[in-house]
């Protein structure tokens, strides 16, 4: 059954939304951009709970709903948008599906204010049982078997992107993830708890001894105890928050 919101189709899987919107600030006066758009489920979501300033951003305007306040904009290119003027960009299953990442990244730091938010949701390759799968099949959960090369299409999930090449990818274009959450875990997840202990022991080995960088010793701690967080093992899809440094 397809998912919904008052009829608007939802083009992500259960509780995303949801999660997303309750990492939002409670303000309902800040401007928040709500890229890609789709059909306009979230844009609706957000201004049934009173926020004023919505803006829907996408290629195409796919906006099932009455709004007025929608810009045509590509993810892989410059945003029509100036200069430290949006508190929030919502970037709602995305990100998988273009190829020049880090320019986006750096694009929605542009326009995000000194301190405003960058949520980005994806479908969680660092999952354990995404990551059993991988090895198994070569293909993660979300992008189980290969692309039609011979038809490429917007859908297409072409860059999934693991935890730590999330983190990289905002750490490294002035932002500071604050938030890390999922949309669900799945009681079948809980079946690969047995390979946490060795998961951990054997990324902990592996970055010790591959890093020789005190610094960076110390920022992979954090990344080995994200890594180890519920979220990351066991939900379904990735949710992060990040904020723009000053």
């Amino acid at each position: 059954m397809r998912r919904s919101y008052k009829g608007i189709p939802i083009n992500t899987s259960k509780n995303t939304h949801e999660v997303v919107f309750d990492l939002l600030p409670q303000d309902k006066q800040v401007t928040v951009l709500d890229v890609p758009s789709g059909a306009g489920a979230f844009t609706q979501r957000l201004k049934d709970h009173g926020y004023k300033n919505v803006v829907s951003v996408d290629v195409v305007n796919g906006l099932q709903i009455e709004h007025d306040q929608f810009i045509q904009g590509d993810m892989t290119e410059r945003l029509p948008f100036n200069d430290n003027t949006v508190d929030v960009v919502v970037c709602i299953d995305g990100i998988e599906h273009i190829s020049k990442q880090f320019d986006f990244a750096k694009e929605v730091n542009r326009i995000l204010k000194p301190g405003g938010y960058f949520i980005i949701s994806t479908p969680n390759i660092s999952a354990l049982h995404s990551r059993l799968r991988w090895l198994i099949t070569g293909h993660h959960n979300k992008c189980k078997s290969p692309l039609n090369e011979a038809a490429p299409d917007p859908s297409h999930h072409i860059a999934m992107i693991s935890y730590p090449e999330m983190r990289y990818l905002l750490h490294s274009n002035n932002y500071s993830i604050d938030k890390i959450e999922t949309n669900q875990v799945k009681p079948v997840s809980w079946l690969y708890l047995p390979l946490v202990p060795l998961s951990y022991l054997m990324t902990k080995m592996v970055y010790s001894k591959e890093e020789k960088d005190p610094h960076q010793k110390k920022r992979n701690r954090q990344v080995i105890s994200q890594m180890h967080s519920k979220p990351v093992l066991f939900g379904e899809t990735m949710i992060v928050r990040a904020r723009k440094l000053a």
